[in-house]
């Protein structure tokens, strides 16, 4: 299984073990849309929350370097992006992850 299906089903399943497990120690995600850079415990917070909700997840391109995903994400407070997020990965982890969004209408 890819690691970025690995990475949407753990962030669905509020999976804290297997978010530790493929994230590397060393991530990094960068927002362009707001600035905003979280570290590994960050993010995985974050996706405990149950804050991100994705909706038509798919991978563009995946190969033992880069991912490249595409999806809906609506987020607590009503609003939806379409995002699209490029993964980095360093041994066989996700070592950075940036993501570009775009506002869709409510």
């Amino acid at each position: 299984m890819s690691k970025l299906k690995k990475y949407s089903d753990a962030i669905m399943n509020k999976d804290e073990t297997a978010m530790n497990e493929l994230l590397h120690d060393d991530f990094k995600f960068t927002m362009h849309k707001s600035g905003n850079t979280l570290g590994k415990a960050d993010v995985i917070k974050w996706a405990m929350s149950g804050d991100i909700k994705q909706d038509k997840a798919r991978v563009v391109y995946e190969n033992d370097e880069i991912g490249i995903h595409h999806s809906l994400v609506t987020f607590d407070d009503g609003n939806v992006e379409a995002v699209m997020a490029v993964y980095k990965y360093k041994d066989e982890k996700i070592i950075s992850l940036e993501t570009g969004a775009t506002p869709m209408p409510k």
